[in-house]
């Protein structure tokens, strides 16, 4: 490769790294910019409310007898992984726990 080759090859790998980081920061920027242009981070928010009352709603209900359904404990299992898919906070985790030790009624 001549002196003018190796000269234009570096341009263009700096050019190249150079629009891979500009787009990589772009995409970092996105989607925290989407979710405050949408609203989505209100919504999260809801559903994590909605699956938190859900789930306390069944570990009230049951508490005493310390006995739950078994298609109550699938949903509860459900609706702790979406919680936890959302960044829910630790005190439905200890919850999770009491109930995981539970008579599984059929």
């Amino acid at each position: 490769m001549s002196a003018e080759q190796t000269g234009a090859f570096f341009a263009l790998v700096s050019v190249c790294s150079g629009l891979g980081s500009v787009l990589s920061l772009l995409l970092l920027l996105a989607k925290p910019v989407r979710g405050r242009l949408f609203g989505l981070s209100a919504i999260r928010e809801g559903q994590r409310c909605m699956l938190r009352a859900d789930m306390l709603a069944a570990y009230y209900k049951h508490r005493e007898e310390k006995t739950i359904r078994q298609y109550e404990y699938e949903n509860f299992l459900y609706e702790y992984k979406a919680y936890k898919a959302l960044h829910g906070n630790s005190f439905i985790e200890r919850i999770a726990r009491e109930v995981a030790e539970w008579e599984i009624v059929t």
